[in-house]
């Protein structure tokens, strides 16, 4: 890091993950990897040894599990996914002086900066142009992130701050309740991820807008505005329109016609402006439903009633692994739901090298994406494998019924090689 990023307020040494755990050679289902899958969708680089004991369902379909530290991964990755991975989702550890089940996340702040910005920097190389980085973070180094993002990706790149409501209830312990939480949203090219990011879908009230009165062949529309503000017309956009029925009407003072003269009787013409059921009122234009790209423009509050808190993430990890020592702070499927739908098409690939619970795989795996997820510890096998599993049986908890999960497909497990130098393991956020 550079001294503009290095803002250390602590220098305690990180607490770090241990090497994940090695099958034994007997019955352990490790062998040498495929050179590649076989639809060409996933190559494997020398140093991934595939786990068929621990793979799934359906194989060689792009959608891979690794286990194995996650900067290691990366690096291993990045020639073969340099520009393919349309968003990457990352819940990393938010240094935040907690010990957790699955591990503490203490570290000196300039450790914890260093580790995280060097994977960052990692994955801007891995993604589209188009492409998209989505990261939780709360309070404690939220702004320090921030600025480092603008440093090694560019202030250009950034897009928005999402506030999220991560918890309904009042936690009365501390000075303030915190009850939020926020991703960073990057973008590998900002004009780019405008142009082919997804609105969020239509509301009710907005598809309520569309009717037909006039019982007009080509289907439901909405009537908007002819007249818009003068600041910019030609003198053949001010004229008395001529109704149907012979009714003579003006723009209003400081307005003009959205067309010209002639343009607006091709258009009355056509049938796409609507008088009034009496043919006497104001001309509006007719905006039809079949033409239109409905949905919303994606906000930046995002409330607990529609994406879901952590609290309701650990109740479905309790019933998905019953018995299991679940995530304390787990991401709820429906926020990353919001994400993936806003950052991604069916069959985009999306990243989570920080994978935790396999919240993000799931997801991406009932979403129809093709994903790679990258895990360290056990949890890999004891929580990640055995939800995917779930979800290829059909899960319906979390946001199957949302996206119209049915069930199937299939993943790859992969195991990598403890990294020589254990300081760059990173622990996961969950």
């Amino acid at each position: 890091m550079s001294g503009q990023t290095d803002f250390a307020f602590d220098d305690a040494p990180p607490v770090l993950g241990g090497a994940f755990p090695v099958e034994s050679a007997a019955g352990s289902g490790v062998r040498a990897p495929p050179a590649s899958g076989g639809n060409g969708l996933f190559s494997a680089p020398p140093n991934f040894q595939h786990a068929a004991s621990l793979s799934h369902g359906d194989r060689n379909t792009g959608n891979v599990l690794v286990q194995g530290e996650n900067l290691q991964a990366l690096r291993a990755l990045q020639s073969r996914l340099a520009g393919k991975v349309r968003c990457a989702y990352i819940d990393p550890p938010y240094n935040n002086r907690e010990k957790y089940r699955h591990y503490a996340d203490a570290w000196g702040h300039r450790e914890w900066l260093a580790m995280l910005t060097e994977r960052l920097s990692v994955i801007r190389t891995l993604l589209s142009e188009d492409g998209s980085i989505w990261i939780s973070i709360d309070d404690r180094e939220m702004h320090y992130l921030k600025v480092a993002m603008d440093e090694i990706w560019g202030r250009d790149s950034f897009v928005a701050t999402i506030v999220w409501q991560q918890r309904r209830t009042r936690e009365n312990r501390r000075v303030f309740s915190h009850n939020h939480e926020y991703i960073l949203v990057y973008a590998r090219d900002c004009g780019s991820f405008r142009a082919k990011r997804n609105l969020l879908p239509a509301s009710s009230e907005l598809l309520a807008r569309y009717r037909n009165p006039d019982a007009d062949p080509r289907g439901a529309w909405q009537s908007v505005s002819a007249n818009v503000q003068d600041g910019h017309a030609t003198a053949a956009q001010h004229y008395a329109l001529v109704a149907p029925n012979g009714a003579v009407h003006h723009p209003p003072e400081g307005r003009c016609w959205i067309y010209t003269e002639e343009k607006m009787r091709q258009e009355i013409a056509a049938g796409n402006l609507w008088f009034g059921p009496d043919g006497k009122g104001v001309p509006r234009i007719k905006r039809f439903l079949s033409d239109a790209r409905l949905g919303l423009t994606p906000e930046t509050l995002w409330p607990a009633a529609e994406v879901g808190t952590n609290d309701e993430a650990k109740k479905q990890l309790l019933q998905l692994l019953p018995g299991k020592a679940v995530f304390d702070t787990p991401k709820p499927e429906p926020l990353i739901a919001r994400i993936f739908s806003i950052a991604s098409n069916e069959g985009d690939l999306v990243l989570d090298p920080f994978l935790g619970s396999g919240a993000a795989a799931a997801v991406a795996h009932k979403m129809r994406r093709r994903y790679i997820g990258v895990e360290e510890g056990e949890q890999m096998v004891t929580h990640c494998v055995c939800r995917l599993r779930q979800v290829i049986a059909g899960d319906r908890t979390g946001c199957s019924a949302a996206v119209g999960w049915q069930g199937g497909g299939g993943f790859d497990f992969y195991r990598m090689p403890a990294p020589m130098n254990a300081v760059e393991s990173a622990g996961d956020g969950g």
